[in-house]
């Protein structure tokens, strides 16, 4: 998978939201200036496919349902997926090797332009006690690159994953396989609910191919003005 090369097309902006009104203005406010959008349960359950439609229009899509369930079923939710044409589309890699090989097989009936898989390991709101309190083996490093390496072997084309595992996960993995990287931070905005963050600047230099920044622009008071902020920050710090 080609990474691009413009600073800007590496961001999907995550528009956590339900309501509609609010999605299309923080597209049409930044459209151009970051690279997609992301669009989540909260709203596709809200609107369906025709409210991603009116979201996004044409913007790059990254649809992040995190698909977990049997072979089958998530088969045929990817294959009626492809109807929005989504960039990225998320599944759980506990879901195992069957369900993400199925997955993979019906992606790759879209051909050249097809839906790239991204394999969900540890959620970034986790941390080790939570694992534990799940009865995983820790530490969540560990449990995201196992997760990550069973998803490269059955044929994801990349992961989300948090800042702290991407050095891990770079040594580990192919360098085709995509790292869509959440919990991203710049110095002046909140952490919030991620307990794992880092800089964008900091999350592209150790090899993070994409990023998802969410309130740091939808919460600013100029959206367009902190998506600029953010890439002209990336720019002058050289970022890769």
């Amino acid at each position: 998978m080609t990474v691009p090369h413009a600073l800007h097309e590496r961001i999907f902006v995550a528009l956590d939201t339900a309501d509609l009104a609010q999605a299309q203005r923080l597209v049409a406010a930044t459209r151009g200036l970051v690279g997609g959008y992301k669009l989540g349960k909260e709203f596709f359950t809200a609107h369906g496919p025709q409210g991603v439609r009116q979201a996004v229009g044409a913007a790059p899509l990254f649809l992040d349902l995190k698909f977990h369930d049997i072979p089958n079923t998530v088969a045929g939710a990817v294959r009626a997926a492809r109807a929005l044409s989504p960039r990225f589309m998320t599944l759980h890699a506990s879901g195992g090797p069957a369900m993400m090989q199925a997955a993979a097989d019906a992606a790759a009936a879209g051909g050249a332009d097809r839906t790239r898989l991204l394999a969900v390991s540890v959620l970034t709101s986790l941390d080790d006690r939570d694992l534990g309190a799940m009865g995983q083996h820790g530490p969540v490093e560990m449990q995201v690159a196992r997760l990550a390496k069973l998803a490269a072997d059955c044929g994801m084309d990349g992961a989300v994953c948090s800042p702290l595992e991407v050095v891990t996960l770079r040594g580990l993995l192919p360098e085709a396989f995509a790292l869509m990287v959440p919990g991203v931070r710049p110095t002046w905005a909140a952490s919030g609910d991620q307990k794992r963050v880092m800089t964008p600047a900091d999350a592209l230099a150790l090899g993070a191919s994409y990023l998802v920044i969410g309130r740091p622009i939808t919460a600013a008071e100029d959206p367009a003005k902190a998506a600029g902020r953010i890439v002209d920050q990336l720019t002058d710090l050289g970022a890769p």
